[in-house]
């Protein structure tokens, strides 16, 4: 596979994200669903935007690597939330601190929402391609 990040102004490289993701001879793609923080026994979480950040990384980890991917071949990462002011505040320095460690240059989506599901405060929909 080829991958190519395309990101032509300036300020973009103070993000954590490209504006393009191009991506040539993939063997093959993988579609996730939008992850929120519910544990193994389909519990959602009653912690706060951080605590479910944190465990919706693990779930999307877990799903990318049983389905036989990496992290590293996320090419695209939307982030839902309740609240853009709250994710901003509590959670960015723990999303760049996954994004860096899995060597990620997606494309991404932040949109605030009204809400999500059974009253949670962020989801994470990907697209990785190998």
């Amino acid at each position: 596979m080829e991958k190519r990040t395309i990101d032509p102004w300036e300020w973009g490289k103070r993000t954590n994200s490209v504006q393009a993701v191009e991506v040539k001879q993939a063997s093959a793609t993988l579609y996730c669903s939008g992850l929120v923080a519910i544990d193994s026994n389909g519990q959602p979480s009653t912690g706060s935007m951080r605590e479910q950040l944190i465990q919706t990384f693990a779930n999307l980890e877990q799903l990318i690597t049983e389905a036989g991917y990496q992290c590293s071949d996320i090419v695209r990462l939307n982030v839902f939330t309740t609240s853009t002011t709250e994710f901003f505040t509590t959670c960015a320095d723990r999303y760049q601190d996954w994004i860096s460690r899995n060597g990620l240059r997606q494309a991404a989506t932040l949109l605030e929402v009204k809400g999500l599901f059974a009253g949670l405060s962020v989801e994470l929909e990907a697209t990785a391609v190998k």
